[in-house]
Formats: C-alpha cells, sequence, structure tokens
C-alpha cells in the first residue's frame, strides 16, 4: 500500500492551489504529497471571477477584467464604478495549467489517477479506497462532495446557485466590453430570484448565464430558453454559440467545518468554503489555502482549523430570507445596491467589515424579512 505525509483529494480549483501552495512553501519539501482524482486534464470546465483592490497573484492568467458593473432591476438600475475594485475573470484552463507547472517540478509531490470511494480516519492516519487501490497518508485534504449531510438536516436552509452559461460570438460589434453585468433582474422571477450574469470578453463576443438562487434546479431547456429570450429582448441577432457551462453551487450555512477531524479536514464547496449568501468561492479558496498552510505548521489537529464568524450568523440570515422568501430576491438585492457603497458591499461580502459597516449593510436590506429571520434564530 502507497503511503505519503499529505493525500489531498480532488485536483480541482481548491485542492490544486493547495497542492501549490505546499510546493512554493520550503516546510513541506521533505514531505511526501500524493493528490488523487479520477482525472487529471479538466481543461475550460469552470469561470471564476472576483473582485480585488489593485494586482493580485493570479494577475498574469487574467483572461478579463472590468472596472464598471451594471446592477439592474424595476426598482433600481446603474452603472456602477467599483474603483478601487476590479472585477476580474479567469478560466480554468489557464489556472490549471499555472499550478501544474509549478507542482511538477516538485518530486516529492505526485498525482494518482483513482475515483474515490471513502475516507477512513484513525489515531495513526487516514485510509483512502479508491476503486483501484488504497492509499494511506497522515493527513488529508479533501474536495470532493462524498458527503451529503448537508442535504439531509433541516436546521440550516440549503439553496443552490445554479445556472447555464453561453458564450457567444456575433457578426458584428454588440458588446460594451469595459463593463459587466453583475445583477440583471429584469428578466420573469417566476417565483424565483432569477437574473442575468453578463461577461463581455470583446466587442463581439460575451458570456451570458442564466442564473438562479433558489432550492430546486430546472428542466435544461428552461435555463436555455430564458437566454434567447433576453438575447431577443436585448435586440442581439447573428450570434453562433462557441461554448456552454453549467453549474450548481450549493448555498449553506450548513457547519461543514464539525465533519472535520483530527486527521481530515474538508476545504472547497466540500469543506463549506463557498460564500454561503453569494455562492462565490474562488476568492475564499486563495484566502483559506494560505492560511491552511500557515496553520499545518502549527498545530496537528485539523479539526481546530476553522470555526464560524460573525459573517456566518449574517449568512445564516440572508438563506433564512431566500429561503422563505424567494420571490423577494430582486427587491432585496435592489434595495442593498440603492443604499450601499458597493465598496462596502465587497467589503462585507469579502468579511472584512468593521461591526459598524455591518449595520450599514444591514440597515439597507428589507428590515421585517431579517428581523423575523433573527428573532428565529434567536428564539
Amino acid at each position: 500500500m502507497q503511503k505519503a505525509d499529505y493525500i489531498i483529494l480532488g485536483a480541482g480549483a481548491s485542492g490544486l492551489q493547495l497542492a501549490y501552495r505546499m510546493s512554493l512553501d520550503a516546510f513541506f519539501a521533505d514531505k511526501s504529497i500524493m493528490i488523487i482524482d479520477k482525472d487529471v486534464d479538466k481543461g475550460n470546465d469552470r469561470t471564476w471571477c472576483f473582485w480585488e483592490k489593485g494586482e493580485g497573484e493570479w494577475d498574469d492568467i487574467l483572461y478579463k477584467t472590468w472596472d464598471t458593473i451594471y446592477f439592474g432591476s424595476e426598482w433600481f438600475s446603474k452603472e456602477v464604478k467599483i474603483s478601487p475594485y476590479s472585477y476580474k475573470m479567469i478560466r480554468s484552463q489557464e489556472y490549471y495549467k499555472k499550478l501544474w507547472q509549478t507542482i511538477d517540478h516538485n518530486p516529492n509531490i505526485q498525482f494518482q489517477k483513482a475515483e474515490v470511494i471513502d475516507i477512513l480516519d484513525s489515531n495513526d492516519g487516514v485510509t483512502v479506497k479508491t476503486t483501484s487501490a488504497n492509499f494511506e497518508a497522515n493527513q488529508c485534504f479533501n474536495s470532493l462532495p462524498l458527503s451529503s449531510s448537508y442535504k439531509k438536516q433541516t436546521k440550516y436552509p440549503v439553496l443552490q446557485q445554479h445556472f447555464i452559461g453561453w458564450f457567444i460570438k456575433t457578426d458584428s460589434p454588440q458588446f460594451n466590453d469595459m463593463q459587466a453585468t453583475f445583477m440583471d433582474f429584469d428578466i420573469p422571477q417566476r417565483g424565483n430570484t432569477r437574473f442575468m450574469y453578463i461577461l463581455p470578453t470583446s466587442s463581439t463576443e460575451a458570456l451570458f448565464e442564466y442564473t438562479l438562487f433558489s432550492k430546486d434546479l430546472l428542466p435544461k431547456s428552461e435555463y436555455e430558453d430564458a437566454i434567447k429570450d433576453y438575447l431577443k429582448q436585448k435586440r442581439i441577432k447573428n450570434y453562433k454559440i462557441i461554448e456552454k457551462e453549467s453549474g450548481s453551487i450549493p448555498m449553506t450555512s450548513y457547519k461543514f467545518f464539525k465533519e472535520n477531524k483530527r486527521n481530515i479536514l474538508n476545504i472547497g464547496t466540500a469543506g463549506g468554503w463557498t460564500k454561503a449568501s453569494t455562492g462565490y468561492t474562488f476568492a475564499n479558496t486563495s484566502k483559506k489555502t494560505k492560511q491552511l498552510v500557515d496553520f499545518l505548521k502549527t498545530s496537528a489537529d485539523l479539526s481546530n482549523f476553522k470555526k464560524p464568524s460573525k459573517f456566518w450568523y449574517y449568512d445564516l440570515l440572508m438563506l433564512d430570507v431566500l429561503a422563505d422568501h424567494n420571490e423577494t430576491g430582486a427587491k432585496l438585492f435592489s434595495s442593498l445596491f440603492k443604499k450601499s457603497k458597493v465598496e462596502t458591499i465587497f467589503k462585507f461580502l469579502d468579511e472584512e467589515t468593521s461591526f459598524t459597516e455591518d449595520l450599514k449593510i444591514m440597515s439597507s436590506v428589507p428590515r421585517l424579512q431579517f428581523s423575523k429571520a433573527m428573532f428565529r434564530r434567536l428564539f
């Protein structure tokens, strides 16, 4: 049976980024690290966006950036300059390529192509069972969706950020590629929180994503019909679809960290690293992997890595409201963007605000619904 000091399950955004950070840190130079996944080359399977001040560590692989965003609804619409932030876009193929180029230069890191079945923890270490063989390690970092406990519980609401996106190319210039559409609620809501998310990468190319924050997924045709209707509404003609993407990201304040053990840590979406109230994961993953590398130098008990903060509670209240009143999401987000500065909103979503700034955000959303949600959680 092959053994390693560390096993990382999943070669996606979080697992590969953790291996990348470990490969750059001299502390892990004499540690054996194994990455296990059923696929090594995932290609352009994801598009990640995040806001950031100034230059960042991923700037060398950015696909596109925007300094202006658009928010639209029947209650409030505005083009917003987001300085000192920029909205940044990464395609996963370049991201994976960058990380593997560094990882492959470290002989202490190896990749095993296998499908993971289970992880067993003991006081002495971890055994990972796969379809082809079993592997042992002192500690394991899991980014694979091996547990469905969060779906079975009822204490915390579970919504999905689900979407289908079309990358389209037009015959003539039709897009303002200096502006990203962050949320456009000017579409039929049909009892849910539904919006269009648009990323123009040139005057003739753009990604259109029909996105929902709701409990249930839709038939594929409903997403695609909505994109067609929106393009028709915007008088965008003579286009061809050059690529498609889809996804469903869990939005929940379920305490994923309670499933961590001394020698097993769930990371990425499997570890609750997705921002529960928005579905954004990439920026949080960048923070968490840095913190985790530092943590591993000082502690042997992985179950101590993460504990809830005040932002966990704020996300919980937001999800309570969206779960109980999903049809009011457009009005809720409109109130937030109308009454708050976008810099404060981004800072709040990055979990970097003071309590005074928190109060400003909370005063900008419908008070009655949030007060009821807070009362239910308290009593």
